[in-house]
């Protein structure tokens, strides 16, 4: 019983040491425009963003957010004044960095346009036709797998505006990406013909930290920071 209670006195202790040592602190990453999740023209800088500060304000840590793409987003993040890059899918995080709990999730869905004729079956009848991605997405590998499999079959878009214009204006029958993210464009440029064929999945949004010893330390803070808070569903 006494060596029970000494070792949970040194656990809250190292929890308290960790916080202490942590609150305070300025966090710097990068991100990329991908709104409504991610958006450099807010005052909140994004629902994913401002979900993740608000964690991080209970620690007295103040979250400092630099937009770039997505590709040199994640590659600025390997400087030594950053410590990661926010919000990245599970399959975005790359080696050298490693992967917080869920802040916060997304969706993935067949996207198509009002009047294309396109009838869901599966995602192997999709790729009989073009389908377009993002270039810089990693894909979860349900549609990773087929865009491989079917390669001639997908044309890669280099960002969510041009994908939604590619689709918009009839150049390919199907996108696959956020639907939120396509929507909420759509909406920005008054283009009504934009429809959610198939959502795919619900995929979460993580925070990547480059991997050293004292980015552990803030890891272990955010993911019981986020266990400690009620899940929105």
């Amino acid at each position: 019983m006494r060596a029970f209670i000494t070792s949970l006195l040194v656990l809250l202790l190292s929890m308290s040491l960790c916080s202490t040592v942590l609150a305070g602190e300025v966090w710097r990453i990068t991100s990329l425009d991908w709104p409504p999740y991610s958006d450099s023209k807010v005052l909140t800088q994004g629902k994913s963003i401002q979900k993740l500060k608000k964690l991080l304000e209970k620690e007295s840590i103040e979250l400092v957010v630099e937009f770039y793409p997505w590709a040199r987003a994640r590659d600025i993040a390997l400087q030594t004044e950053y410590i990661g890059y926010f919000p990245a899918w599970p399959e975005e995080v790359e080696e050298g960095f490693i992967a917080s709990s869920p802040v916060d999730w997304s969706e993935i869905a067949v996207m198509t346009y009002a009047g294309s004729g396109l009838e869901w079956t599966d995602m192997d009848a999709l790729f009989q036709v073009k389908v377009g991605l993002v270039k810089n997405y990693e894909y979860p590998e349900i549609v990773a797998s087929l865009a491989r499999k079917w390669s001639k079959n997908v044309d890669a878009t280099p960002d969510e505006m041009a994908l939604l214009r590619k689709l918009a204006d009839e150049r390919i029958k199907v996108a696959i990406t956020s639907p939120s993210v396509m929507l909420y464009l759509a909406r920005q440029l008054d283009i009504d013909n934009i429809r959610v064929l198939k959502r795919i999945c619900r995929n979460p949004l993580v925070m990547a930290f480059k991997d050293t010893p004292e980015n552990m330390k803030r890891l272990r803070l955010l993911d019981r920071m986020i266990q400690n808070t009620p899940r929105e569903d």
